[in-house]
């Protein structure tokens, strides 16, 4: 997931300000992902769960990520679509739901540990993240979808 997202941000960035800032909340994002899941490069003790306010500090990257998305770029990228051949079109009619599905796993984590305030609540906390983690690739490798063919037609 990091290489891929190192591979969009040198193909991506640049090409506007929005979609910079989401890239860059991306990666924190992933960083912050592996951190708590302790995937190389970062260690964790295999019988340690994460810390309460790195959990919550997680949430509030995985909300701001998940609300760019849909609030800046996503809205921007429907607006250049209009413009775009059919098949870009219908690759974002056939994109966005897939997208949306993945929010709802996202929403379904924060909800869960979003706002924890003792660690009694943290069952099954490793078997949520690594789901949310196979959410996450998705949802990217769905969003370089899109990038990449805006970018084709000189939409991006």
């Amino acid at each position: 997931m990091l290489k891929r997202q190192q591979e969009a941000k040198q193909r991506w960035g640049g090409a506007h300000k929005a979609v910079d800032t989401w890239l860059h909340e991306r990666q924190a994002l992933l960083i912050e992902y592996f951190k708590l899941a302790g995937l190389p490069p970062y260690e964790r003790d295999n019988h340690a769960l994460p810390a309460l306010p790195d959990i919550r500090s997680f949430c509030g990257l995985l909300m701001d990520y998940v609300s760019a998305g849909h609030f800046e770029i996503y809205e921007q990228i429907i607006s250049n679509c209009q413009d775009a051949p059919q098949a870009t079109q219908e690759l974002a009619e056939e994109v966005f739901p897939l997208i949306s599905d993945t929010t709802e796993i996202a929403l379904d984590f924060n909800d869960s540990y979003g706002d924890l305030d003792d660690d009694n609540h943290l069952n099954g906390f490793d078997q949520d993240l690594s789901s949310l983690g196979e959410a996450l690739e998705l949802r990217m490798g769905f969003e370089d979808r899109l990038l990449h063919a805006l970018e084709q037609h000189r939409l991006l």
